[in-house]
C-alpha cells in the first residue's frame, strides 16, 4: 500500500468543504478540499506535529460535517452491520471514524497541494452516488490514480471512500475486519478500536 498516497486522498475525503448557499459538483467538493487542506496547514506544520491533540481537533472541527461518517462505516461492517445493535452500531461508528484519524492525521502533515491533480468529471449528477478521479504524485515523481466515490445527502455530495490503484480503502478494512469479528467478535474489534483511538466506551 502506498500510504503517502493513501494519506493525500484521505486528506480529501475527511476535509472536502462546502459552500455555504451554494451546491457544489462533486469535482469540486473534492478540489475545495484539497485547497482547505492547504490553507489549514500553511506555516502550521511545526506547530501540529508537536501538539497531536490540536492536530486531531482541527481535522475534527471540518471533518464531521462533510464525511459520511455511517456509511462509511456500514460499508466496512457490510453483514455484520445488520446483525449490530443500535449500541455496537453507534459505537463503531466514533472508534472507527477515530481510528481513522489518528492513523493518518501525521502524513497530512506532508501533504502538497500540488500532488493531486482533479480530473474532468464524466459522471452522471442525477444519480446518488459519483466518482471523482484524479492523479496523486509520489515523492518519486510516480503518478497513482485515486478515485473518489460520493454520496448525494440532503447537505449535498458526502465523501465515503477512497480507491487508491485500484485498492477500495472501504474494501480494504472491510477485508481486515471481517477476519477479525469471525476469530473473535464484533465486541472485541469495537473495544480494540476503542482503545487504539483512546475512545471512552461510555456504555
Amino acid at each position: 500500500m502506498k500510504l503517502l498516497a493513501w494519506t493525500v486522498a484521505l486528506s480529501a475525503i475527511w476535509l472536502a468543504a462546502p459552500v455555504i448557499g451554494e451546491e457544489l459538483t462533486p469535482n469540486e467538493v473534492v478540489e475545495s478540499a484539497v485547497t482547505l487542506l492547504a490553507e489549514k496547514l500553511d506555516g502550521r506544520q511545526e506547530e501540529l506535529a508537536a501538539d497531536r491533540q490540536t492536530l486531531y481537533a482541527l481535522i475534527d472541527e471540518i471533518l464531521l460535517p462533510r464525511f459520511d461518517r455511517k456509511f462509511s462505516a456500514q460499508m466496512v461492517l457490510a453483514t455484520h452491520w445488520r446483525s449490530a445493535d443500535e449500541a455496537q452500531r453507534e459505537r463503531f461508528i466514533e472508534a472507527f471514524y477515530q481510528t481513522l484519524l489518528r492513523r493518518y492525521s501525521d502524513g497530512l502533515l506532508e501533504f502538497e497541494q500540488d500532488r493531486v491533480k482533479v480530473l474532468p468529471f464524466r459522471g452522471d449528477l442525477s444519480k446518488p452516488r459519483a466518482t471523482v478521479r484524479s492523479t496523486v504524485a509520489l515523492n518519486d515523481g510516480t503518478k497513482v490514480a485515486g478515485d473518489y466515490e460520493l454520496v448525494m445527502r440532503g447537505s449535498g455530495w458526502q465523501l465515503f471512500n477512497v480507491v487508491i490503484e485500484g485498492v477500495s480503502y472501504i474494501l480494504n478494512y472491510r477485508t481486515e475486519l471481517d477476519a477479525e469479528i469471525r476469530a473473535s467478535s464484533l465486541d472485541a474489534v469495537i473495544e480494540r478500536l476503542e482503545k487504539e483511538a483512546g475512545v471512552a466506551n461510555d456504555g
